[in-house]
């Protein structure tokens, strides 16, 4: 969805990761007042939630809600049931790995919808990325471009004229790019939270898929990485 141009409310997915904080600082730039959705939905990494209520502070949101969905009823990812997350590097494996959550972003896109409408919000943004990631089908183009299709056709503001934008500011940046950005923007990236897999002592594991493009990205970009590693990513 091309950039939008407004200084109206925008509502950001806000997960407690590089990119959502990116996209939300992004949105802020833009002279947005910015609401934040966070979902707790039982999620095994559940330390990016103190992360996100840490963003949502330091940018200063106006409005910042977490919203209870837990997932785990359904199961059917390592994020959300007794399954492995892998650790053999990235594109391991199955071309979409088990660390997919079915409809993730469908649903928390619709829950999202829902929040701009009550915010009086005409944006959305979401930090997804087409380039360096894990190969979800719920991250790419195509599926923004039908979602924002949907959005309008089943909101009270599309119907009447006034459609939710979706905007996707990171959709073809890769990591180093998402890195840099994060950089020109004065965020601290070392309060965002990337692993899947977390040690019990709090750190990034450093072998998940999230993890290694996490470290790569800052490494391509020249930048050094805060992050705190249990073990350090093996180089790309």
């Amino acid at each position: 969805m091309s950039e939008s141009d407004t200084s109206g409310p925008a509502v950001v997915l806000l997960s407690g990761g590089l990119d959502s904080m990116v996209s939300a600082a992004i949105a802020r730039e833009r002279g947005m007042a910015v609401h934040a959705l966070t979902i707790d939905y039982g999620q095994r990494h559940i330390r990016e939630l103190q992360s996100a209520r840490s963003i949502a502070e330091k940018l200063g949101v106006k409005r910042h809600v977490e919203l209870p969905l837990d997932l785990r009823q359904f199961g059917g990812s390592a994020l959300t049931d007794d399954i492995d997350v892998p650790k053999g590097g990235i594109g391991e494996g199955e071309d979409i790995p088990v660390t997919y959550v079915p409809a993730r972003n469908l649903v928390f896109l619709a829950l999202t919808t829902a929040f701009a409408e009550t915010s009086n919000s005409r944006d959305i943004f979401i930090g997804v990325n087409a380039l360096d990631y894990s190969g979800y089908p719920d991250c790419r183009p195509e599926f923004i471009d039908a979602f924002q299709t949907m959005a309008t056709l089943a909101t009270k503001a599309g119907v009447e004229g006034r459609p939710i934008r979706i905007n996707t500011p990171l959709q073809y940046m890769t990591k180093a790019d998402i890195a840099r950005e994060a950089d020109r923007l004065g965020l601290d990236a070392g309060i965002s939270w990337s692993c899947y897999d977390p040690t019990a002592d709090g750190k990034h594991c450093g072998l998940c898929d999230s993890c290694r493009l996490r470290s790569k990205g800052f490494a391509e970009a020249g930048l050094v990485d805060p992050t705190i590693y249990a073990v350090q990513p093996p180089k790309a």
